[in-house]
Parts: C-alpha cells; sequence; structure tokens
C-alpha cells in the first residue's frame, strides 16, 4: 500500500515570527593567517605571565579551541605532538634545575650528592641543596615555554600550510616555501608514522624493542623522502616561483632591502636599549619599513606566482585579529595593574592568586570558539 503526500504535508513550513532560526552555522574554512595572529597573539600574551593557574587556563582554552576547530587533514593531529613537546622541556628544566641549577636561595627541599668537577669545568656545579625557591622560579618559567609552544602547535594544527603559502607576498616567496616546509616536517612525520604503523598492524607485524623501531624508523624517512620528491616535482611542473625575467634582481632593491634590515635593527635597538630615544627609533623604524615595502614590491613583480582560489578574509578572520590583539593588551595591562596576579613572587613563594581581570584574558583567548564557523567535514 503506497502512501500518498498531500500538497499541505510536501510544502515546506515557514518559520514562525518571532522564532530564532535553529539552522546550523555554515561551515567555512579560516584563512590559514589569521590562525596565526590568533595563536602570536596567545604566545604574546603567556610570554608576559608566570601565574601556573592562568598559564594552565590558557593552555586549556587553547586546547578547546584546536579541538572544536581543526580538521582530519595530517597536520591538525599535530598539537597532540607539541604537548608532548611542552611536557618533555617542563621535565628536563626541573631535572636540570635540581642536577645543576644555580638559583639555590630559599628554603633547603633536600640536598643531593655534591660531585668535584676538574678545573676546566669551574663554574658548574652538579648536585648540592635543592631548593623551593629555584623549584618554583624553574617551574613556572617552564610552565610559560610549554605554552608557547603549545600555541605554536595550535596554529600548526589549525592553519593549513599548503594554503598559507598561497597568501604570502610573491617577494617572500622562496622564504615562505623553506618556512613551510619545515613547518609541515612535523605533522608529515606523525601522519607517516600513523600509516606505517596501521600498516604493520594490518600485516600482523607484533615486534618490538629496537626492531620494532628500525621496522617504523626506515619506512617514515623512506615515505617522506618519497613526497617530497613528489611534491618539488608539482612544484617544477606547474611553475611556481618562476620568474618573468631570468634578469639579477637590481642594486636599487639590493640597497633597500639592506637598508631597511639596517634601520629596523638600529631602531629597534635604540627603542628597547636607549631612554629617551623614542622620536629616532620610531622614524629609523618608519623609514625601514617604507624601504621593505618598496624593495619587497619590486622584487615581487619579477616572479610569476599565481593563486588558485584565493582565500577570503571576512568577519571570523577579523575576529581572530582582535581577540589576538585583545589577549596581548589584556594580559599588559593585567601585568601593570595587578602584578602580584600576573606574576607571583617566587622568593619568598607566594601561592598564585586569581583576580576577576583575567577573565578578559581568558574572553579574547576563547573568542574563536564563539566568533568563527567550524571547518567544512570533508577538508583535509
Amino acid at each position: 500500500m503506497t502512501r500518498s503526500v498531500t500538497r499541505e504535508q510536501a510544502a515546506p513550513v515557514a518559520p514562525a515570527i518571532g522564532v530564532a532560526d535553529q539552522r546550523p552555522r555554515l561551515r567555512r574554512s579560516i584563512h590559514p593567517m589569521a590562525w596565526w595572529v590568533w595563536a602570536i597573539g596567545c604566545a604574546v600574551a603567556v610570554s608576559l605571565v608566570s601565574n601556573p593557574l592562568l598559564l594552565v587556563m590558557v593552555t586549556g582554552l587553547v586546547w578547546v579551541v584546536v579541538t572544536e576547530r581543526r580538521t582530519r587533514a595530517p597536520w591538525a593531529r599535530a598539537a597532540g605532538a607539541y604537548l608532548v613537546m611542552a611536557l618533555v622541556v617542563i621535565g628536563i628544566r626541573m631535572v636540570f634545575q635540581m642536577v645543576m641549577g644555580v638559583n639555590r636561595t630559599g628554603a633547603v627541599l633536600f640536598s643531593l650528592p655534591r660531585l668535584q668537577l676538574p678545573a676546566w669545568a669551574a663554574g658548574i656545579t652538579l648536585g648540592g641543596p635543592v631548593t623551593v625557591d629555584g623549584l618554583l622560579y624553574t617551574l613556572y618559567d617552564s610552565l610559560r615555554l610549554g605554552a608557547m609552544l603549545l600555541c605554536v602547535g595550535a596554529a600548526n594544527a589549525l592553519a593549513n600550510p599548503k594554503r598559507a603559502l598561497k597568501a604570502v607576498p610573491p617577494a617572500l616567496y622562496q622564504v615562505s616555501v623553506a618556512l613551510v616546509v619545515a613547518l609541515s616536517v612535523a605533522p608529515q612525520l606523525v601522519e607517516s608514522v600513523q600509516r606505517v604503523r596501521r600498516a604493520r598492524r594490518l600485516r600482523g607485524g607484533q615486534g618490538q624493542g629496537w626492531h620494532a623501531v628500525r621496522a617504523v624508523v626506515v619506512p617514515v624517512l623512506e615515505d617522506a623522502i618519497e613526497r617530497s620528491l613528489q611534491l618539488a616535482a608539482g612544484m617544477e611542473a606547474r611553475g611556481y616561483g618562476r620568474t618573468h625575467a631570468q634578469e639579477p634582481v637590481g642594486r636599487l632593491v639590493t640597497s633597500c632591502l639592506l637598508g631597511a634590515t639596517t634601520l629596523v635593527t638600529f631602531g629597534t635597538f635604540l627603542l628597547l636599549g636607549i631612554p629617551d630615544s623614542s622620536p629616532w627609533s620610531w622614524l629609523c623604524l618608519v623609514l625601514g619599513l617604507l624601504l621593505a615595502w618598496f624593495g619587497l614590491r619590486r622584487s615581487g613583480q619579477r616572479l610569476a606566482v599565481t593563486r588558485y582560489r584565493p582565500d577570503a578574509w571576512g568577519r571570523p578572520e577579523w575576529v581572530l585579529c582582535f581577540g589576538a590583539l585583545a589577549a596581548a593588551l589584556a594580559t599588559a595591562w593585567l601585568v601593570q595593574a595587578a602584578p602580584a596576579v600576573a606574576n607571583p613572587s617566587t622568593s619568598p613563594p607566594e601561592w598564585p592568586m586569581l583576580d576577576p581581570r583575567v577573565l578578559t584574558v581568558l574572553a579574547a583567548v576563547a573568542l574563536p570558539l564563539v566568533g568563527t564557523p567550524r571547518p567544512p567535514k570533508d577538508e583535509l
């Protein structure tokens, strides 16, 4: 018995007036440079504070953003590797502080046997008293370094490195290629390791120890070299980086770039190292940036770089930039307004405190959760 559908049943039902639209937000890929700006802003924010509670909360929010906005692409699994790297860095620094630490002031927690070193190693001490102040200072500083590493890992997990290559100016094409290749090494190695381990399990390989490591490392290196050769061949076939003319860069462009580098370096030195030199330092910085813009523009006109389907820069990208700027400024304001909250004392030790003003920093870091759409499900 067939079921008949009337015209009234088949017609779409219009939403009632005053009822909010419950349709899901459209999925869209975010510009990779916007994710890098947000990650750099978070890294700047965590570099200004040493409160372990605040660092843990910021790190947790960064991890939540990565979990909610990453795709199924291979580089999206890089955040876990950076988290492990951050934990290893923290562990190594704590061990070095206990064995070779230079900060041995404060209450002694325990003592290690002191080893006598030869005369050529004077100034290095092994063993001795391990103090609470030294351990706390090293732990806070290590947490800050680990949080910065995780922010870089978040950018690697959220930003597509191949799409980021298309967004750089043509004059920086060679530099961007080297940077993208360097940044994509870790995600590709993670993908290769997972693929090789999956293949070994399907073949029934159950080896352990040194034989298992050798059975994984060799195929991973072979896979990395093979993929690099395929990438180079593909880029060569498509004419990446090909110049309009084979003439070298002129002396004017070279002089502009060298002068820009000198002026920016000198201006930064004046701004950070010499008080009451702000007018001259800002003048050097502005002139250096203008020369750099002119040199890069003239140099980029030699390259025939094309962009296939350039990424859009819309409201979500501006939200990420605003979040990065707000996180850095809110943290700087917190350091000035509540220094004891931002950087608690370790000598003498003080229990780290929190303040309602830290909510501004946390809100700025968590802004991508409400201001950016989810990525497409089929994006790789």
